[in-house]
């Protein structure tokens, strides 16, 4: 298959020659996996990752040929996956924010820089826990998964205006949790997320 192909077009091809699937893996499989370990951590990542792929491949006859680009479809397969580790995934953002782990993290950073940020790591971790289910999946979607609002949209399937309320509300919520917390301002974790709010 050639290099400049679209997902559409590696996605309807594979109908024929499902061979041709294996570039829409070789090009989206990481950032899944990455999204699912910053989710779930890393005992669940690689799992959900396959069956995210498992489920694209089965389901490839219904993906919509109006749409080039795969990430939006194959991060909302993720997103109902990851939904039955809602309450799991709720407890363990608690579980960090209490011990001041970074999930999220690169643990090769020094343990130096990693201290200066416990505090900031707390606050986010419990800002992010306390967040509804669908807010928090609509920030941590635009975040970390670098989605647009529509392409959120498309995700979970529910509408555009309704992403873009979500994610002001959860800007909103985050932001006054967050305020008053100096150290978060320093952590490259809670950076990524402040940008959003």
């Amino acid at each position: 298959m050639d290099e400049v192909s679209t997902d559409r077009e590696l996605i309807v091809s594979s109908i024929e020659f499902p061979d041709h699937f294996g570039e829409v893996f070789d090009r989206h499989y990481d950032d899944i996996r990455r999204y699912a370990w910053r989710r779930l951590g890393p005992a669940h990542a690689d799992d959900i990752a396959a069956e995210v792929f498992a489920r694209a491949f089965d389901g490839r006859s219904a993906f919509d040929p109006g749409v080039a680009d795969a990430r939006p479809w194959l991060f909302g397969i993720a997103s109902n996956l990851m939904r039955m580790h809602a309450r799991g995934e709720q407890r363990k953002l608690r579980a960090y924010a209490r011990s001041g782990v970074d999930p999220f993290e690169d643990f090769s950073v020094a343990a130096t820089e990693r201290a200066s940020a416990d505090a900031g790591r707390k606050a986010l971790l419990g800002a992010l826990a306390s967040l509804k289910r669908v807010d928090r999946e609509v920030v941590l979607l635009f975040a970390w998964a670098e989605l647009t609002t529509q392409e959120i949209a498309d995700a979970l399937a529910i509408p555009h205006a309704t992403v873009r309320t979500k994610l002001a509300r959860a800007r909103k919520r985050l932001a006054s949790e967050l305020e008053d917390e100096a150290p978060v301002s320093q952590s490259p974790v809670a950076e990524t997320v402040k940008e959003t709010i």
